[in-house]
């Protein structure tokens, strides 16, 4: 979180974004980090858009999407408060792969890529934070690739719930069935179905375009092993 004083300058007095507590005070202070709120749907960038800003979640979620020539849409990785969009900017231009759309809306901090790559060059840790997490997103990639090609769509939707929840660090999502359906590239009704399905089990409770996470456990044990392997890649970098 972050609060305004009387000369304007924000000035950082709790960080929920994980890479920016990772960094030291003399790191953080390099960054010149703006608040923003932003709601469900709001388009960041777009595939082959130069990368003009740079995001780190506090409370929101953003969802990197391939899209096909048919309009289609696929979510190959999140960005939550464990990372940053457009990160990989501090080393120098770089243009968008991907969709970069807002899932859950919430809170953001945010500041201009040029100035993000100058404090890159000055400090060693911020490099270090870009290349680690470039790793992790790259994993995050490859992992649901996998899943979207070998996992059915009731265990994929409970790791997806689980993954959305660490990401915004709430068992509270805002999110609709064609959302959900977009994300996993499956149909909406099966989305219904799968969410009825979890909701007699006591798992979730979906109303109204929210779903609360009652029972986590039982989540866990439906889910995919992607759930376990993408959790214990980000572990085992936060570790090394």
């Amino acid at each position: 979180m972050v609060a305004a004083c009387s000369t304007g300058v924000f000035v950082l007095d709790y960080i929920s974004n994980y890479l920016l507590a990772s960094l030291p005070s003399e790191a953080l202070n390099l960054l010149e980090l703006e608040p923003v709120v932003l709601p469900q749907g709001a388009p960041i960038f777009e595939p082959n858009e130069s990368i003009d800003r740079i995001y780190f979640p506090e409370t929101g979620m953003i969802s990197l999407l391939v899209v096909t020539s048919e309009g289609d849409m696929v979510e190959t990785a999140i960005v939550g408060r464990e990372g940053a969009l457009g990160i990989q900017r501090g080393l120098g231009r770089r243009q968008s792969l991907t969709r970069a759309t807002v899932q859950i809306g919430g809170r953001f901090l945010t500041m201009a890529a040029p100035k993000f790559e100058l404090a890159a060059a000055v400090s060693a840790p911020i490099r270090e934070m870009i290349v680690w997490y470039t790793e992790v997103l790259w994993g995050q990639a490859q992992q649901t690739a996998a899943c979207n090609a070998v996992h059915d769509a009731s265990s994929r939707l409970c790791r997806w719930l689980l993954q959305s929840a660490k990401a915004v660090g709430s068992d509270q999502l805002a999110l609709t069935q064609e959302f959900i359906g977009q994300m996993l590239g499956v149909r909406r009704t099966t989305v219904t179905l799968l969410a009825q399905h979890l909701q007699r089990s006591g798992a979730i409770r979906y109303r109204r375009g929210k779903i609360s996470i009652l029972d986590r456990a039982t989540l866990e044990a439906c889910a995919c092993e992607c759930h376990t392997v993408m959790q214990n890649l980000q572990n085992q970098k936060l570790a090394s």
